[in-house]
């Protein structure tokens, strides 16, 4: 059976976009740590990331990366905070936080955010992933 992330790449459930495309995506999360939380998932539905093949696995840190030059430039953190935990979806993730301190990279503080919320967080990404350079990725 195909993932929650499978599902939502597929179109089969509603996702909020930031990258996509054709070995990642990255979309906002349903329940942030805080604003600007995302995250960025392999397109093939691999259960823990360390069997995830080395060129997947180098080309979700590139996405990872170009995603968090967004992210301080929308939230201004002092770091963007990367976390691998797997337990919630079976389908490898990487969560992206932009932090100012260690404490707020803690699944503790996650809270549910409206579509409406999400949209205009991702809406914020795209826009400053393009003009940090990089194509309107979401598409």
């Amino acid at each position: 059976m195909a993932s929650i992330f499978t599902r939502i790449i597929n179109g089969e459930l509603p996702g909020h976009f930031v990258w996509r495309d054709d070995v990642a995506v990255a979309i906002m999360t349903i329940a942030p740590v805080k604003p600007g939380h995302c995250l960025v998932i392999p397109i093939a539905e691999v259960d823990h990331w360390d069997d995830v093949p080395a060129e997947i696995s180098a080309h979700l840190l590139d996405v990872a990366g170009k995603v968090a030059k967004a992210q301080k430039k929308v939230y201004s953190p002092k770091r963007v905070g990367v976390m691998v935990a797997g337990l919630e979806v079976p389908h490898t993730h990487y969560h992206l936080v932009p932090i100012d301190g260690i404490a707020e990279l803690d699944f503790a503080l996650q809270q549910p955010a409206e579509p409406e919320v999400l949209a205009a967080e991702a809406a914020k990404l795209r826009a400053a992933l393009v003009e940090l350079g990089y194509r309107d990725s979401a598409e």
